[in-house]
């Protein structure tokens, strides 16, 4: 087999923390893998792994080999999407990880006319709330909003969203409207399991900071039953204003703490290599920034235009 490949095996096995899982990444058996770390270490002259039942762990050697070998797999990717770039044709298949709230609202759309407009462009879209590794799990393109956490790959900041804090006006008669940021103690936060608080909020008024104490009363990973629960008045809840503007056009929702601005969420875009200009990966991640801003100018446009006529 060739060294590439070996190496390949080596460090999937690493990584995972045993010869099993890197023969289910590879597609191969346990014996095949174990075989074909022996033969590394045979070429090399030098034993890379302990082994043990726990798993298998790196020799002193192994870890250098490790280190270097990660060094040549990323640049072997960059040079594919380096090919890849050259060709003029969008085509093949792209494996795109996103959050559901962003990926129903946002990307998703993005991606079916995407997809109308480069007919041999396969485009696979798995939105789930938690932040994937795309080197492991084998997705070209990530998409999360705010912390990116341990992950592998590159990451790239493509949006900052600008959040505001709302309720149903109903929920806010009941309760209160807040007038400072510690008035919000007195109603329950309905908060995404990714999203956490960490028992306050960091507010902003005229340039200066204020912590907002944060009653936690409801937490779920899907954004649909935090709407819900929203709408039936449980709570309030954070979102990107710009995901949320027709809604408070029409008064289904109102801004909690209005005269206060609600910490920003950073938008990041997360790939295996970094991006190539004209690559599909850059078609895609281009494409989302478009979308993006688009809707920004529009919540931007309605909320001055709702100032001008009040």
């Amino acid at each position: 087999m060739d060294r590439f490949g070996l190496l390949e095996t080596f460090v999937s096995a690493l990584n995972e923390g045993s010869l099993s899982a890197a023969g289910q990444q590879r597609g191969i058996s346990q014996s095949a893998a174990s075989q074909q770390i022996k033969q590394l270490e045979s070429d090399i002259g030098q034993q890379l792994l302990h082994r043990s039942p726990q798993g298998v762990s790196a020799t002193r050697a192994g870890a250098l080999v490790h280190e270097h070998a990660q060094k040549l797999l990323e640049r072997y990717e960059l040079m594919l999407a380096e090919l890849e770039a050259l060709d003029t044709d969008v085509a093949g298949t792209i494996r795109i990880n996103a959050g559901n709230f962003l990926g129903r609202i946002v990307f998703g759309p993005v991606l079916i006319e995407l997809g109308k407009a480069h007919p041999d462009l396969n485009i696979v879209l798995r939105l789930e709330d938690r932040l994937v590794d795309v080197v492991r799990e084998g997705f070209d393109l990530a998409i999360r909003a705010g912390s990116l956490g341990d992950t592998a790959g590159y990451a790239r900041k493509i949006a900052s969203l600008d959040t505001v804090f709302f309720a149903t006006p109903d929920y806010l008669d009941a309760c209160g409207r807040p007038e400072q940021p510690e008035d919000l103690k007195r109603l329950k936060f309905i908060q995404h399991h990714e999203d956490k608080s960490f028992g306050h909020f960091d507010v902003q008024k005229d340039g200066l900071s204020y912590q907002a104490p944060i009653r936690v009363g409801f937490t779920a990973d899907d954004p649909g039953i935090i709407v819900n629960a929203v709408c039936r008045g449980m709570g309030y809840t954070r979102a990107a204003r710009m995901l949320i503007q027709k809604e408070l056009d029409e008064g289904i929702y109102e801004v909690v703490l209005p005269a206060f601005t609600a910490p920003s969420k950073d938008v990041f875009a997360i790939s295996p290599t970094k991006t190539i200009p004209g690559s599909r990966i850059d078609l895609v991640i281009n494409a989302f920034v478009d979308k993006l801003v688009e809707l920004r100018r529009q919540a931007e446009f309605k909320v001055v235009e709702g100032k001008l006529t009040a």
